[in-house]
């Protein structure tokens, strides 16, 4: 089972055009912040939330690459081909 948000796994990356992978990445980064502010005051209840989030950015930035490289398809150029 992977670690992270249930929404943000690989095949549901897969289908978001650029422009929402990067509005997920500054969601993700944002509760990351608010997640080690937390921690940092004693606040925090769930530490493994943190891995979590911090996996989910990585696997937005890993398809951001692999799209950046042409290693994966990105569905709106695919949209754009059809046409």
């Amino acid at each position: 089972m992977a670690i992270g948000s249930k929404n943000l796994s690989m095949d549901a990356l897969d289908g978001y055009d650029n422009e929402r992978l990067l509005e997920e990445l500054k969601k993700a980064k944002a509760e990351l912040f608010n997640l080690r502010f937390q921690s940092a005051t004693g606040q925090l209840e769930s530490h493994g939330r943190l891995k979590a989030v911090r996996r989910d950015i990585a696997r937005i930035y890993t398809v951001l690459n692999e799209r950046e490289l042409d290693i994966r398809s990105n569905p709106a150029a695919a949209k754009e081909e059809d046409k």
